[in-house]
This record gives structure tokens, sequence and C-alpha cells, in this order.
């Protein structure tokens, strides 16, 4: 019922061609069916003004075969790569309105999405931006999240993206979630 609400946010945050529109609604109401599927939303003032979604990654999702294809074009994976694609929380999608962005929001939806997330790691991938200067890498800077492939392409999309991960618990997320500039 909320996905049309949910992804005309996203498609805001990312700066995406409205003409997306169905078709991201159809996968996103598709997605709520994946192992380990958990979902908030950030309300103000009674408004949905963020979201965040993630599920288990699995070889058969095409996020997985995407990043897959990355360490293959990158001469792996290695160790380390297979240790974490074994064991993950795909966190699909997280967006805040851009207005609301820098507010603590965005920090508050992904400590309570990967408070209880069923898995070792957490990876995302986020659009590359110079000198990771803005919102969503230092949200992520900040919480712990760490590179695992830069400069990467998904298929279909233009633009260049870094797949950053983190282990899970979040150690100290309750703790910088109340610490002043979140």
């Amino acid at each position: 019922m909320l996905a049309p609400q949910l992804v005309d946010i996203y498609i805001e945050a990312m700066d995406y061609d409205p003409s997306i529109r169905e078709s991201r609604i159809n996968v996103w109401r598709r997605e709520i069916s994946q192992p380990g599927f958990t979902a908030l939303c950030a309300l103000h003032h009674e408004e949905v003004v963020g979201l965040a979604y993630g599920y288990l990654g699995s070889p058969d999702h095409w996020w997985d075969q995407q990043i897959r294809r990355g360490f293959r074009d990158t001469g792996g994976p290695d160790v380390e790569h297979l240790e974490l694609l074994r064991d993950y929380f795909e966190i699909a999608e997280i967006h805040v309105r851009p207005g609301l962005q820098g507010h603590g929001i965005g920090r508050h939806l992904l400590v309570e999405l990967l408070r209880h997330a069923p898995a070792s790691h957490a990876m995302l991938s986020t659009p590359e931006v110079p000198d990771e200067a803005n919102n969503a890498f230092g949200l992520y800077r900040s919480m712990g999240f760490r590179d695992v492939m830069r400069h990467f392409h998904f298929n279909g999309d233009r633009r260049s993206f870094a797949i950053l991960e983190v282990p899970l618990p979040l150690p100290e997320a309750t703790e910088k979630l109340s610490s002043p500039g979140s």
C-alpha cells in the first residue's frame, strides 16, 4: 500500500528519472517475500519522510550477482569476499527526503534496521561522489562501514557506486545515535 509513496522518496533522493516508478514499485512489492526482510519508515508530522529495508543476501538475487561480477572483474573473489557473500544482510534501500537529510533520520533508520539483522555483516551500495562529500557517506563512515569495492557500475545504471560493509552487530550504534551531530 505504501510502495508508491516510498518509491517516490527513493526517486527524489537518488535523482532517478520518474519513468522508473512503476517498475520499482513492482520490484519493491516482490522483495517483501525475501528471507530476513525487514522494513522501516520514518515519520515527521505524520508524513513518511524516510525508509530503509533489507533482507538476507543470496546468490539468487540480482544485487549479489552484480557484486560477484564486480569481484571477478577485479581478479576476485578473494577469501574475504567469499566470507562476506556467505553471510550478509543486504541493505537494499535507505533514503530520506533531500530536505531532511543530515538530521539523524537516516542514522536512526539504519541503526534500527540492523539492530537484529540475522547476519554477521551488512552490505550496501551508494553512488560515488567526489571526496565522499555527502550525507550518505558521512553516515556510513561514522557507523564503521568500510570499502569492499569502489567505482563499480551496476548493469543499467550509468553512475559509479561504492560497495560498503560493516560487521554486525553494530556495537557503538546506540552511542552514536544519541551523540551530538547525529
